[in-house]
């Protein structure tokens, strides 16, 4: 079976301008703009004349089989269904545990990870959860990373009352053991961080970083969340770290201010990803650390967020580019690029970015907003 996108306008993220794309054994197989298909039997047909084609979108910190917990057992929030994800346009995923790696486990998330893989996305994981010393799948860190192709990284707390507050010594041996299992494995291997309100969060990070050990490995998470995280997060930014921006919560100013304000700044657009935290609980409380309100971050925040990044005056390359092929780039994985023998995971805009269609794995899963494939149980 093999699918036609004609007369489609192209960001690769790179903008190819108008050309027609070709997919088959799902993968991009041609990008041309004049692409004769006689003789070829078995082929759809979509006719994207007035809409945008680009990749698929990556989500790479989604809790998948859930999060929350904060206000006892009936405050977790439920697993993120295959549709659920299709309808945001995202088509690769990565789940994380919260704060919750009590009543939930690793080998759970890897096993929904595995899940959502067989229904039609590509979806990774990372070990671990809030809590130091890391729960694993395996019980090591290095073999989570090593044996596990799913596994990319390993999931921190950092600077948040919910935390472990490791001590540098701790973190060092974390990312020691992520490091070696990196290169044992080729994977670029990943301390994903999630960043919280205290006072001095990227203090051990760099300590770390004057230790030695590459910047490669560090990926801070919701660096938008206070003025002052957000500073140092720019500082992190400014020695070639990737900084990630939370589209569904966790900001001290809206996701496309922050993102306008580091590239005004000097930071490099590059270095600047996207993610949702989607599924995660959004906790409120009060100055006795008791909860008081709590609401759940949608998955579909970095597909509502993208007009908005463009509203703002950041090109729909730069703004596409922060939600595919720099995520790609900072996880180390072969995704977020339309280009010939790539796996065939795009997104098809209306003029106005609304999501018309997608195609996953080389499969059209969705088509004028409406699904074409769902999950199991769904």
């Amino acid at each position: 079976m093999f699918i036609l996108l004609k007369n489609a306008n192209v960001y690769a993220p790179q903008h190819l301008g108008k050309v027609n794309v070709l997919i088959g054994c799902g993968k991009v197989i041609s990008i041309e703009s004049d692409l004769n298909v006689q003789g070829i039997g078995d082929i759809s047909i979509i006719d994207c004349k007035g809409k945008t084609v680009t990749p698929g979108l990556i989500d790479q910190h989604v809790h998948l089989i859930g999060g929350g917990g904060e206000g006892g057992f009936s405050s977790r929030t439920p697993q993120v269904t295959f549709s659920k994800l299709i309808q945001a346009g995202t088509t690769s995923v990565v789940g994380v545990l919260g704060t919750d790696g009590i009543s939930r486990s690793p080998r759970d998330l890897y096993a929904k990870a595995a899940a959502l893989t067989e229904e039609g996305i590509t979806a990774y994981m990372h070990t671990g959860s809030y809590e130091v010393p890391t729960k694993t799948i395996t019980t090591s860190i290095r073999d989570d990373i090593s044996f596990l192709p799913s596994v990319l990284g390993v999931k921190i707390a950092l600077a948040d009352h919910r935390c472990s507050f490791p001590t540098l010594q701790e973190l060092s041996r974390i990312v020691s053991d992520i490091r070696i299992a990196s290169l044992l494995a080729k994977k670029r291997g990943v301390l994903h961080m999630h960043m919280g309100a205290l006072s001095d969060p990227f203090a051990s990070v760099f300590e770390l970083l004057n230790m030695g050990i590459p910047i490669s490995h560090f990926s801070p998470t919701h660096v938008a969340r206070t003025e002052s995280l957000f500073s140092e997060a720019m500082q992190f930014a400014r020695r070639g770290g990737y900084i990630d921006i939370t589209s569904g919560g966790s900001q001290f100013i809206a996701p496309e201010l922050a993102i306008k304000q580091a590239i005004e700044s000097g930071i490099d657009p590059k270095h600047i990803t996207v993610s949702s935290d989607g599924n995660g609980s959004l906790p409120k409380f009060d100055i006795d650390g008791n909860m008081v309100a709590l609401t759940a971050a949608n998955v579909d925040g970095n597909l509502l967020l993208l007009p908005k990044l463009i509203e703002s005056g950041i090109s729909p390359e730069i703004a596409i580019a922060m939600l595919t092929s720099n995520v790609a780039d900072s996880l180390g994985i072969n995704k977020g690029r339309l280009q010939l023998g790539q796996e065939a995971d795009l997104c098809i805009f209306n003029d106005d970015f609304t999501l018309y269609g997608v195609v996953a794995k080389g499969k059209t899963v969705l088509l004028d907003n409406e699904l074409l494939v769902t999950g199991n149980f769904e």
